[in-house]
């Protein structure tokens, strides 16, 4: 069982294997582990990107203006950026391992208040359901961020993280397409026999039964492996300031750039829906998702093609470089109509790929003991994705969906300046890696 764990050093960059293996990434004794926690990306894709299919959904059942129907975002995100301190004190006494199984019990438990939520028709059910099934999601990503980063040497742990979120990004372009099929497509077809709120109740139980069935079975075979234990490195700075994870300025800098980014990547994401009808009058919702499947395409390919990349360029460099492209992008969608507009929806989709893990794992370099709460600062961050949203459906209402992409235009700028200067550590912080 759980207790059962091999501990390893996150450092260890000597041992036989730790450049050699099949991945270039990680020691031979890791690949399991790596492979396991990795499959947790894939997983929380689903509870993250199923949301963008349930807002036309539930805007259309309750009759929601924008501003309404991004509540479900800030339900979401609310309850990552509540759970993920907790977490982070949690997982310090539980382990990463046993951190991982108490999330997705959460996460289960929340997916399946959507079956009750459901028949009794009221949208702050579902909200509530989105909160709870959040919170668990909040310990997944507290865990398994940092986890991926310790499984093989410092200096390919942007690489290894990328990777592992490429796969996050496989469950996001999965996600539509199941999500799609079993709620807007069936609710069209239920409805046109003339209940609509029968059709609701039924849309839903199928695709969050099957999510509750996912998270009760990977939890049960994470609980069950025997995964490394991680003991973090010393902090690169005096033992007594490691314990105060404001301390680091750049750890600081990176909890804001990921929060704007979330910020934009939910804000958008959740509006390609309603901005392509806006584009295209006349085109229907599960017309218009297909272009949520082409930007959530574009963000797979991105990540992976970012993590291999990596090997060439430098993480912070590639991070700026996508943030430029990210300004251009939303431009076309700010300044065109037409072809040029869409094109920027899906190419935005392509430029935030490499954004979150590089963010996280610039940010946690050099924390030592402090890993645990500063990624619990990241996590909490994801707040922006709570935040966002609602400024954007407010001025939609007010204006139009194509003026609400101002939002993300500015939240870009700062990840910019991240990606060029704002990651660097101080230098008291890194002289015992030089």
């Amino acid at each position: 069982m759980m207790d059962r764990q091999r501990s390893i050093g996150p450092l260890s960059t000597g041992a036989a294997g730790a450049t050699s293996g099949p991945t270039n990434l990680t020691e031979r004794r890791n690949i399991w582990p790596l492979i396991l926690v990795t499959s947790l990306f894939f997983l929380w894709a689903v509870g993250v990107n199923i949301n963008d299919i349930l807002i036309p959904h539930l805007r259309a059942a309750f009759h929601l203006t924008d501003f309404e129907s991004s509540f479900v975002q800030f339900a979401f995100f609310g309850g990552y950026f509540l759970a993920a301190w907790p977490a982070g004190w949690i997982v310090e006494r539980l382990g990463y391992q046993r951190g991982i199984v108490f999330g997705l019990l959460i996460c289960a438990t929340g997916a399946f208040l959507f079956i009750p939520a459901a028949y009794i028709h009221v949208y702050a059910a579902f909200l509530v359901s989105l909160f709870i099934m959040a919170c668990g999601q909040s310990f997944l990503e507290v865990c398994a961020n940092p986890y991926v980063t310790f499984l093989g040497p410092p200096q390919t742990s942007e690489r290894r993280l990328n990777l592992a979120q490429s796969f996050n990004a496989l469950g996001a372009v999965a996600t539509p397409i199941f999500g799609s099929a079993l709620i807007l497509a069936r609710t069209h077809k239920l409805a046109a026999g003339g209940n609509a709120a029968v059709a609701e109740a039924a849309v839903v139980r199928l695709p969050y039964l099957i999510i509750v069935a996912i998270f009760l079975g990977m939890a049960v075979l994470i609980g069950t492996s025997h995964l490394p234990k991680i003991s973090e490195e010393p902090a690169d700075t005096d033992p007594a300031e490691a314990r105060h994870v404001l301390h680091f300025p750049h750890l600081l800098k990176g909890v804001a750039a990921q929060f704007f980014y979330v910020g934009a990547q939910v804000g958008v994401a959740s509006f390609v829906i309603r901005f392509v009808e806006f584009t295209r009058p006349g085109t229907s919702d599960v017309q218009a998702a297909n272009y949520l499947k082409l930007h959530l395409l574009a963000f797979m390919i991105g990540r992976f093609g970012g993590s291999a990349l990596m090997k060439l360029f430098a993480p912070a460099s590639m991070l700026a470089t996508f943030a430029v492209g990210s300004l251009v992008s939303v431009s076309l969608v700010l300044g065109s109509r037409g072809p040029a507009a869409l094109a920027g929806i899906v190419l935005l989709g392509f430029f935030h790929s490499i954004m979150f893990p590089t963010i996280f794992a610039l940010s946690i370099r050099h924390l030592g003991p402090a890993t645990r709460k500063g990624s619990s600062l990241l996590v909490m961050s994801i707040i922006g994705g709570a935040v966002c949203p609602p400024i954007m459906g407010r001025i939609s209402d007010a204006t139009n969906i194509q003026i609400a992409f101002l939002v993300p235009l500015v939240c870009y700028c700062f990840v910019l300046y991240f990606g060029l200067r704002g990651y660097r550590p101080k230098a008291a912080h890194v002289l015992g890696n030089l």
